[in-house]
């Protein structure tokens, strides 16, 4: 902030459509405020922390770039998420390089992988010759996919609640979309059972695995519908993406164009609450973590990239209608707040606290030579194992290398990142963090020696996050990451709705439509973009 404390600067709301605060620079943060900047309005975007991107920014050691969370995009091709969202705003795709295979699956007791290629009939090979007798499975998945990717491309509005979102609904639907009709409430494990192979335990284990990565939850967890597309996206003409330099480079390009179209994006602010009256949010309450100022800021619509649960903090600390000013200081040490949820938000709130606890992740960062990493090496692999056999939690270790010249690692050497959810309750609740902390270091370190040529010679650094690390630079509750899980009663029609219960308020991010991933939420984005649109022309 320049000290001037007013942050959407000296021009007239009247000279735009209006001025739009957002709520944090996530990816879908910064993908809405850059879309309603290339339309007209005055935009102001605030994070708490020190780089843009939230979860898929990066951070720097010893010459390394790692990659915070997010390690590979999807969208990227003609016609996706951000093909389409890049060709408006005017501004050039990072650079990037397909993923193939997208994925080398080791499973327990087994040296060779499974590979998932790019190229569908490579793939469809792999899967014969790996799974016998499951195509019929694999057939299922496609038309699901097929008739699902066809649908979502014509931006259907997921959950509806307005009448012009249900038309955007009924818009999309076409008669390919009736096939998915029948599995709306099925979840994989009953596709499974329905093609007769519910006890091809390879085959389920092989899907765990994957489903973990996208859903957080396991085959008898995941809605059908929601694990055709998560599946099927790995195939061309669609394909995950490997960028060049780092993930940062996305938002990077977002907040250049942010900037292009005249709005603000302001790091190390935190907004501590949003600021309601009638039944509408018309502000928010913001800090200056250099200064310790606070004051409050007003907005004709805001846009919260957070989590459903912080949706919720935020909205339970509201000060008075009496201390709201229009780009005036209010010094905390005179702030009255209410600390008293509107009730609008009342059944939100139930709703929010009713759900299945989210997923937190441990991740463990290497810098290595690059004697260290195998010839030929995938992109992406992924395991199953155990950080410890005290601790239990038999789970998926992610894995991603960094390709040489890529820009993420000094010339001769490489970065390793692997990641792994975990139950954020233990984290937070333990009497030794640092000693759990150790534990899952040493069984990652163990677990990736099996295929690493890992030494304390080849390992040049080496540091990890738990949830609470995540808690503390990206400010998600409890560190929480990925959503809230795809199970039937959360995914899709069943899901959050981006708008929220309080007029002028917009939800965006992996807690809504279509989940987690930067595509995901930059599709969110798009919604509620969408949306502010239309009700601009009522």
């Amino acid at each position: 902030m320049t000290g001037d404390r007013t942050p959407f600067g000296k021009s007239s709301p009247a000279d735009t459509k209006g001025r739009v605060t957002v709520i944090g620079a996530g990816i879908g943060g910064l993908t809405a405020a850059a879309l309603l900047g290339r339309r007209g309005y005055k935009v102001l975007v605030l994070d708490q922390a020190i780089v843009p991107g939230g979860c898929a920014s990066t951070f720097k050691r010893k010459g390394f770039t790692f990659d915070v969370g997010a390690t590979q995009v999807a969208g990227l091709e003609p016609g996706g998420i951000h093909h389409r969202i890049f060709s408006e705003l005017d501004i050039e795709l990072p650079a990037a390089t397909p993923c193939d295979p997208a994925c080398a699956v080791f499973l327990p007791g087994e040296t060779a992988p499974i590979s998932v290629w790019r190229d569908p009939q490579k793939w469809q090979e792999e899967r014969q010759r790996q799974f016998p007798g499951s195509e019929p499975f694999w057939q299922l998945l496609s038309a699901l996919f097929k008739a699902s990717w066809n649908f979502q491309g014509r931006d259907p509005v997921l959950p509806p609640r307005n009448f012009w979102d249900f038309w955007q609904l009924i818009q999309a639907v076409r008669p390919d979309t009736l096939i998915t009709l029948p599995f709306t409430f099925m979840t994989v494990g009953d596709a499974l059972r329905l093609c007769g192979l519910g006890d091809n335990l390879r085959l389920r284990t092989f899907l765990d695995l994957q489903l973990k990565l996208y859903s957080q939850v396991d085959t008898e967890e995941t809605a059908l519908l929601y694990a055709a597309t998560a599946l099927g996206v790995s195939q061309a003409p669609q394909g995950l993406y490997h960028l060049e330099g780092s993930m940062q480079v996305l938002s990077d390009r977002l907040v250049e164009a942010i900037e292009l179209y005249g709005g603000q994006v302001l790091l190390r602010h935190t907004v501590e609450s949003i600021v309601t009256a009638n039944g509408k949010a018309i502000g928010t309450v913001i800090r200056n973590q250099k200064t310790g100022e606070v004051w409050t800021e007003t907005a004709d619509r805001i846009v919260a990239n957070v989590t459903a649960q912080n949706l919720v903090k935020l909205m339970s600390s509201e000060p008075s209608i009496g201390n709201l000013t229009d780009n005036l200081s209010v010094k905390s040490e005179t702030s009255e707040t209410t600390n008293k949820l509107p009730n609008q938000m009342a059944g939100y709130k139930y709703r929010v606290d009713k759900l299945p606890p989210a997923s937190g992740a441990f991740v463990i960062y290497l810098g290595v030579h690059e004697s260290a990493i195998p010839a030929n090496c995938p992109p992406h692999l992924q395991f199953l194992y155990d950080y410890d056999g005290e601790i239990g939690e038999n789970n998926s270790l992610f894995v991603s290398v960094s390709h040489p010249g890529d820009g993420r690692a000094p010339e001769g050497m490489a970065t390793i990142i692997a990641s792994s959810f975990t139950d954020t309750r233990m984290w937070w609740n333990s009497v030794d963090y640092e000693g759990l902390k150790q534990k899952y270091s040493a069984g990652a370190i163990a677990r990736l020696s099996e295929y690493f040529n890992l030494t304390p010679e080849s390992i040049v650094h080496q540091e990890s996050a738990t949830p609470r690390t995540f808690a503390r630079y990206t400010a998600r509750d409890k560190g929480v990451v990925g959503g809230i899980g795809q199970r039937i009663p959360t995914f899709g029609p069943f899901g959050f709705a981006n708008r929220t219960p309080i007029k002028n308020l917009w939800l965006v991010g992996d807690s809504t439509h279509p989940g987690e991933g930067t595509a995901g939420v930059s599709y969110s984005a798009l919604t509620v973009v969408r949306q502010m649109e239309a009700a601009s022309k009522i």
